[in-house]
């Protein structure tokens, strides 16, 4: 501290933070073929969710309140089109970050959670889509903010996000096997890079899905009350 003056304690928590979510969130999905074998796939998706989406929500918190912290590395939110430019790729990034909206009966345990091999729709684009947008989302909001403790969340989140990619496709190998080596081979971590070279081709109609009106009306929602998000979580002193 002495010497990085600008190394303000919430850094330190925000990496407590961070590897805490990242532990809890990778080994629970880790260990969900035994955890399912014991309690079942509906029990076990429920005890992920009070896990992880509690830690995730301190984490958001912890994150809008010390945005600010530490030193400002540049400065160009007052640049013409900015604003415009880094809520573009925010809304750019929800569409990479929900594709799981498609099996909302599944996520709050209503059908039976399953573990899904395709490769239709954004997965033509990249295999990881969540990964992909949680590092545009990252570069939009540390472009805005500028400040270390940004840089170092966003740091943070991307690295668990390329863990998350090997772990996931470790999971999927030893799930499905031989068929999931084919949909590798077929599909790219890389957005673009599977349809570059010839193994996948977009095909606009997978994209007729009502849950991408759900993902662009939450994006319209989180546009609008964005200002009363931030002023109410100004209001809670973490």
């Amino acid at each position: 501290m002495k010497f990085f003056p600008w190394l303000t304690p919430s850094h330190l928590v925000m990496i407590g933070l961070l590897l805490g979510f990242a532990i809890a969130h990778s080994g629970l999905a880790a260990l969900r073929p035994w955890g399912e074998q014991r309690i079942g796939a509906r029990l076990y998706r429920v005890l992920f969710a009070l896990v992880s989406l509690p830690l995730a929500i301190v984490l958001i918190i912890y994150f809008i309140n010390h945005r600010y912290d530490g030193l400002q590395l540049w400065q160009v939110q007052g640049s013409p089109g900015m604003q415009s430019l880094v809520w573009v790729l925010s809304a750019i990034s929800f569409l990479f970050l929900y594709p799981a909206t498609f099996n909302l009966l599944e996520i709050a345990a209503i059908q039976k959670p399953e573990v899904h091999l395709f490769e239709t729709g954004i997965i033509r684009i990249t295999r990881h889509p969540q990964m992909v947008g949680q590092v545009i989302w990252c570069i939009a909001h540390t472009l805005w903010i500028g400040t270390t403790f940004t840089l170092l969340t966003s740091a943070g989140l991307i690295l668990h996000h390329l863990f998350a990619v090997w772990h996931g496709d470790r999971r999927m190998l030893a799930r499905y096997g031989s068929a999931f080596e084919v949909a590798k081979a077929r599909t790219s971590v890389m957005p673009f890079l599977a349809i570059l070279q010839g193994h996948q081709t977009i095909k606009w109609k997978e994209f007729l899905r009502p849950a991408y009106l759900g993902v662009i009306g939450f994006i319209l929602f989180l546009w609008w009350v964005h200002p009363y998000l931030i002023q109410g979580v100004g209001n809670i002193n973490w």
